[in-house]
């Protein structure tokens, strides 16, 4: 099941730790989201258009339908659900008595495309990308008409201001910080169906404060497969999907090795007792295995 290209990479697993099944039957799982006050996941259903939430006690529920076909999600500083939705073209926030608030689903007056994946930083700042691939087919909400490039955006929830900080992708996904903040961790996993898409990781310094990044570099090219969500642990390592299971990637961009999962795996993240189980998010199936690392904190 570990496949150690690097011996670093034994000290983050534990090798008698089972890859453990905690559900099928979906159509396309993304964008899981840790809760540890209430000791749940929570998991983007995207295609059925639904959000379901896991618990150690019950199992999975439905947590919301219809969902606007949510992708990725984060927790705020307070704590509070943040969400991408494809169908409604827009970022949102659950408040903690259970309303939706729309942070943002313009930029320059044009509608976003599909908001894919989201981070929150510690200054209370918003990231997040948005490609063009939920607007491309029916399957993920509905096909419909891009009216802005695929870019990285910031929003700050304290003036309701929306920026590029990054437009020369061609199709941005998942996005992380290092642990210090310092660096950007960008996935760029498009056009999927071209003949030589891009299937890479892309590293920025986070420059004046968090206000603008560096022009960015290829952090790390994935294969088989492509780069889609990850995370990032407290030594920094990247924990990201590809298409023969879970590889980990030293801040020096080095591939440590491999957890072998039987499908194709969009996401992931850390949760669970001390942030040390990683609960991955592979095609129609929900899979989790403990590790010996720690995700990075984050609300």
């Amino acid at each position: 099941m570990f496949d150690i290209l690097d011996d670093r990479f034994r000290t983050c697993v534990l090798t008698n730790a089972p890859l453990v099944k905690l559900g099928e039957g979906f159509a396309w799982l993304e964008g899981p989201v840790w809760f540890a006050d209430h000791e749940c996941l929570l998991v983007s259903d995207l295609p059925n258009d639904r959000i379901m939430r896991w618990t150690e006690s019950s199992g999975l529920s439905v947590f919301r339908q219809p969902s606007g076909f949510a992708n990725g999600h984060t927790r705020d500083r307070q704590g509070r659900l943040i969400g991408c939705s494809h169908r409604n073209r827009w970022i949102e926030r659950t408040e903690i008595d259970g309303r939706v608030t729309v942070l943002a689903d313009r930029y320059q007056g044009k509608r976003l495309n599909a908001p894919n994946d989201v981070v929150c930083k510690s200054d209370g700042t918003i990231w997040f990308s948005d490609p063009h691939y939920g607007i491309n087919t029916d399957y993920e909400g509905g096909k419909q008409r891009a009216e802005l490039p695929s870019a990285l955006y910031r929003f700050n929830p304290d003036d309701g201001s929306l920026r590029v900080v990054a437009d020369d992708f061609v199709g941005p996904n998942g996005l992380a910080f290092s642990p210090d903040e310092r660096l950007l961790y960008v996935a760029e996993s498009g056009p999927q169906f071209a003949p030589d898409p891009v299937r890479h990781i892309r590293v920025f310094d986070i420059l004046d404060g968090g206000e603008r990044l560096s022009l960015g570099s290829v952090f790390h090219s994935v294969s088989p497969g492509f780069a889609d969500g990850f995370r990032v642990d407290v030594d920094g390592n990247v924990w990201t999907g590809a298409g023969d299971g879970v590889h980990c990637i030293a801040p020096d961009g080095t591939k440590l090795g491999r957890i072998a999962v039987p499908f194709t795996v969009s996401n992931l993240t850390f949760g669970g007792r001390n942030r040390s189980r990683l609960f991955i998010c592979a095609s129609h199936t929900l899979f989790a295995i403990y590790t010996n690392q720690r995700g990075a904190e984050r609300p």
